[in-house]
């Protein structure tokens, strides 16, 4: 739900910028992203399908820091455009390459947000790239997972084209991308945003029990997966993170919904 701020923004700012509430959730989870310190300097990118097929999407413009994303700025694009890196103002190639792969290829893929996360990329460096359930976040993506053992370099088209052929369970919606980072999928930002956050979370307190040396108190796969489906079936959890976030910045007065 927007704020009176920005529906006054909507309103009478940018009357005539398609897709207004959705630029204005995208702008908050980069904010909010870098502000948690998840982001890789102008190198991770989100994105959000914007129609019915998934194939025309959001995505942040080339080489702009998280900390500075509007929602004026997110640049439209159309996965099955082949000339799209030829125009000014053309998204980053590597962001073209996994991003447009995977809404041209994976329909169900609304949003997708790619982070280098450190406790995230820690695991993806690990020889065994599983994240066992030891606490309830840990829980929350037991079975929901795909790893990536496949590494090719920068995420150009091919690259891309590969690492969507891996999402076709929509019950996984979290790719552990081997020597990389983390992908995750999701319905909307809110959705995609809070996933993002929680599997970070989890990684941290993983990494962190592993550093440990000491026996891990590993949930049984019953109440691993009984606690995964609560967590899926708990109502309203992801719209409500993600308010409270826009909430913060429209009390300091920040500029991302513009």
């Amino acid at each position: 739900m927007l704020t009176q701020k920005q529906d006054n923004v909507s309103n009478l700012s940018r009357p005539n910028i398609d897709h207004w509430q959705e630029r204005v959730d995208m702008a908050a989870a980069f904010r909010w992203t870098e502000r948690l310190n998840m982001h890789e300097a102008v190198a991770n990118h989100f994105s959000l399908a914007v129609n019915d097929e998934g194939t025309r999407f959001l995505m942040n413009p080339n080489q702009v820091h998280f900390s500075l994303v509007r929602a004026s700025d997110l640049l439209e694009l159309d996965a099955n455009d082949p000339d799209t890196m030829e125009r000014p103002g053309a998204p980053d190639p590597t962001a073209w390459g996994l991003h447009g792969s995977i809404h041209r290829l994976v329909p169900h893929a609304r949003c997708v947000m790619h982070v280098h996360s450190i406790h995230a990329t820690v695991l993806a460096s690990l020889a065994d790239s599983n994240m066992l359930p030891i606490d309830q976040n840990t829980a929350t993506f037991y079975n929901r997972y795909v790893i990536d053992e496949e590494f090719g370099g920068l995420a150009f088209e091919e690259e891309g084209t590969r690492c969507a052929s891996m999402l076709t369970d929509p019950k996984k919606k979290v790719m552990i991308m081997g020597n990389h980072g983390v992908l995750v999928i999701g319905k909307n930002v809110a959705d995609a945003f809070n996933r993002l956050y929680y599997f970070e979370r989890a990684a941290e307190t993983y990494i962190r029990a592993l550093q440990t040396g000491q026996k891990l108190r590993v949930l049984s796969d019953e109440i691993a997966e009984k606690t995964a489906q609560e967590l899926d079936d708990y109502p309203g959890q992801a719209e409500q993170h993600l308010d409270q976030l826009k909430a913060v910045l429209d009390k300091e007065n920040s500029d991302y919904a513009s």
